[in-house]
């Protein structure tokens, strides 16, 4: 028996909400920020995240998953999505909002992954590694 966890993730950075969120809503752009992806297929020929959108993400060697965007707000900067690990399932919370930097600039970032314990462990450094690639400029 596996249990279940939660881990929550954040960093802030000099780069836009507006500049995060375009990031995130191209599946094609994702690799260019977190690189634990080598690539993303999208079914059809959808090129921004919508709710039911699918498709399957291509790490390095053999490993691929597939996923299902289950919620796009795009005017609160927040989408989910399920990624399918075999018999496993993660269920990912991301969000992009302004920061409260010094400046006044930047955003923030944040990722909720919810699992089995085993897999968080080993994901969340890459993932943290992802989220801070993604709000730098």
């Amino acid at each position: 028996m596996i249990l279940d966890g939660t881990i929550r993730l954040e960093a802030r950075g000099d780069a836009s909400p507006d500049t995060v969120w375009d990031r995130y809503a191209e599946p094609t752009r994702w690799p260019r920020w977190a690189p634990q992806i080598r690539r993303v297929e999208v079914a059809g020929a959808r090129e921004r995240l919508m709710p039911g959108m699918t498709g399957r993400v291509y790490s390095y060697g053999p490993l691929s998953v597939r996923f299902t965007v289950t919620a796009v707000h795009e005017e609160a900067g927040t989408w989910s999505w399920t990624v399918d690990l075999g018999p496993l399932q993660l269920d990912l919370d991301h969000s992009v909002a302004a920061a409260d930097l010094a400046d006044g600039r930047g955003s923030v970032a944040a990722l909720t992954l919810r699992g089995p314990w085993p897999v968080l462990v080993v994901y969340a450094p890459l993932a943290q590694l992802a989220l801070r690639r993604l709000v730098s400029p």
